[in-house]
């Protein structure tokens, strides 16, 4: 069964589709993920494993160095990558075409340290005051949120304020310094702050700022347990599991 039939036929409950996939034998899938994904994964994972027997492997990160990883030969069964990520490795016959599903998209938004006052964000002019007056800003340093948001900032005209206050790092990774007290703000994608401990949401971009990333799923073309790694693009992509999508700062695509 092919990505689009699954998908289509999520409704159906994702509890079956799985149990289909796995009359097969257990296998070991290596997933190689966005970091944005892990609350989903995290919890969704050990669903996927009950039900259909697989054991899932998941390595988390930024797409980018994901992809590096995947270039320099890492065997993998399933990447979860943003699209110019997985799409370069489409093109490079390393992941198969006519399973590239778009799982979900997640906004960005600004976090604060728990407890704090919470800067505005509402207008272009409130983001600018925003950014101009934080100490430190953490962001996405490889990641597609983190380009949009330095090209943002030369929109606004402050790249040479904000700038030399930045502190780009791995997506994982850039919002857990706001809760120690390390950096005053990130500025990063809901998916990477929602269920990070002693942080809350300032705000979104404005919405004539807005951007989503994106987060792509693709079949390895090598592996050998593909029917288990669509199986769990299938569950990723059920109607039952939009709720947990959901909670963990992000929301589907769309047609």
């Amino acid at each position: 069964m092919g990505i689009g039939s699954m998908a289509a036929a999520a409704t159906v409950g994702a509890a079956v589709l799985i149990g289909q996939a796995s009359a097969a034998n257990a296998a070991d899938i290596t997933v190689f993920a966005t970091a944005s994904l892990r609350q989903a994964l995290e919890k969704l994972g050990p669903q996927f494993e009950r039900a259909s027997g697989h054991k899932l492997t998941i390595k988390l990160g930024t797409s980018a160095p994901l992809k590096r990883q995947i270039d320099a030969g890492e065997p993998f069964d399933l990447a979860i990558l943003v699209p110019a990520s997985l799409d370069a490795l489409i093109k490079d016959g390393k992941v198969l075409a006519d399973t590239r599903t778009d799982i979900a998209r997640s906004a960005i938004g600004v976090a604060v340290k728990a407890g704090t006052p919470k800067p505005g964000t509402g207008t272009g002019e409130d983001l600018k005051r925003t950014l101009l007056a934080a100490g430190s800003i953490s962001y996405s340093g490889e990641g597609a949120s983190g380009k949009y948001f330095t090209g943002l900032l030369d929109r606004l005209g402050i790249a040479a304020e904000v700038t030399p206050k930045l502190r780009p790092l791995p997506s994982g990774e850039a919002v857990a310094p706001v809760a120690k007290g390390e950096v005053e703000m990130s500025v990063i994608t809901l998916a990477n702050i929602v269920g990070v401990p002693g942080v809350e949401i300032a705000g979104l971009l404005p919405r004539d700022m807005q951007h989503y990333t994106v987060y792509t799923a693709g079949v390895a073309a090598a592996s050998r347990n593909a029917e288990a790694a669509k199986a769990l693009i299938a569950l990723l992509m059920a109607a039952e599991t939009t709720p947990a999508i959901e909670a963990a700062g992000m929301e589907r695509v769309g047609p």
